[in-house]
C-alpha cells in the first residue's frame, strides 16, 4: 500500500518487539484515499436525488421525485402507444381479415404469446405440442375443424364432446377386445362390430370421425389418449364425459369468452393458435 521500500523511514506507533519487529504508521496511497472519499460522498448525493434514507413517514423522495413504479408507467405508457395503432385495428377486424393482413397478423401473433402462455400452455404446451390426454394444437387434426372461425369459437364457448361408455350392456369383454384391436390397426370398420354396435353414427361409415360431432378419427393413428390396445379397451370400456361412469375419461374445453378474456384476447388466441402449424 506504499511506495517506500525501507521500514525504517516509516513512522511506527512506538511498539517494538523482538529489538526490530515494529508496528508501522503506513497510510493508504493518495489514490486509494481519493477513491474512498469519492464513494461516501457519491453515496451522499445519490440519497438527495433519489428514494433512499428512512425516515419516521417513511423513506426520504429525492428530489427527482424518482420511483421504480413511476418509471413502469412510463415504460408501459410508451408501449401501449406504439400498440394502439394496431389495438384499434384489432377492435374492428375479425380473425379472418387479421390473418389476411399480415402486418397485423405478425402484431397478433407476437402480442398473443403471452395470452397463450397464461391461459393455453399449461394444458397445450407452450409450443401446442400437447399434453398427457390434451390436444396438440400444432398439427393438421382437429376433432371440429381447423379452420380460423372454428377455432375461435372453441376458445370462446369450450368443447366437451362424449363418448357413452359401453361395457356391460352394449358390449361384452370379448367384444370390446375384437373392437380395440381393430381400431388399435387403423381398421374400427374391418370388424363386424363397428357397424352393428352403432359406432359409425358418430365415427362414421369409414371410422375417420365427423367435426360436425367432434368424434375422432380412428384411422389415423392420432390419439388424444392412448393409443395401444389397453388404452382403446379403456376408453370404450368408460366412455369419455360420460357421467354415468365415475372411471370415465375427462375431456373439456373450458369457456374463455364472456368473462375470462375480451373479445380481442380471443381473436388474438385464435390468430396465434392458427399460427402453430395446424391450422387450415
Amino acid at each position: 500500500m506504499t511506495d517506500k521500500s525501507n521500514p525504517y523511514q516509516v513512522p511506527t506507533t512506538g511498539h517494538v518487539w523482538d529489538d526490530n519487529l515494529a508496528e508501522l504508521v503506513n497510510p493508504p496511497p493518495k489514490w486509494w484515499m481519493i477513491g474512498l472519499h469519492a464513494s461516501w460522498l457519491l453515496v451522499v448525493l445519490y440519497g438527495v436525488f433519489y428514494p433512499m434514507w428512512p425516515s419516521l413517514g417513511g423513506y426520504t423522495k429525492g428530489i427527482l421525485g424518482w420511483t421504480q413504479v413511476g418509471e413502469y408507467k412510463q415504460d408501459l405508457k410508451a408501449i401501449e402507444a406504439v400498440r394502439a395503432k394496431y389495438e384499434e385495428r384489432l377492435v374492428t377486424a375479425d380473425a379472418a381479415g387479421i390473418l389476411g393482413d399480415q402486418e397485423l397478423r405478425d402484431y397478433t401473433v407476437k402480442s398473443a404469446k403471452v395470452l397463450f402462455g397464461d391461459n393455453c400452455a399449461a394444458c397445450h404446451g407452450g409450443g401446442g405440442q400437447g399434453g398427457p390426454n390434451y390436444p396438440v394444437l400444432a398439427d393438421d387434426d382437429w376433432l371440429y375443424g381447423g379452420d380460423i372461425n372454428t377455432i375461435q369459437a372453441s376458445i370462446t364457448n369450450g368443447r366437451m364432446g362424449m363418448m357413452p361408455a359401453k361395457a356391460g350392456v352394449e358390449l361384452s369383454e370379448a367384444e370390446i377386445d375384437q373392437l380395440a384391436n381393430a381400431i388399435a390397426q387403423g381398421q374400427p370398420a374391418s370388424t363386424p362390430l363397428f357397424m352393428e354396435k352403432g359406432c359409425f353414427a358418430c365415427h362414421g361409415m369409414d371410422g375417420k370421425g365427423m367435426q360436425a360431432l367432434g368424434s375422432a378419427n380412428l384411422t389415423d393413428g392420432i390419439w388424444r389418449f392412448s393409443g395401444t390396445v389397453e388404452g382403446i379397451k379403456y376408453t370404450i370400456t368408460h366412455g369419455v364425459n360420460d357421467p354415468s361412469d365415475p372411471e370415465s375419461r375427462n375431456a373439456v374445453m373450458p369457456t374463455f369468452g364472456n368473462t375470462k378474456l375480451s373479445e380481442t384476447d380471443l381473436k388474438k388466441l385464435a390468430v396465434y393458435v392458427h399460427q402453430l402449424g395446424g391450422g387450415k
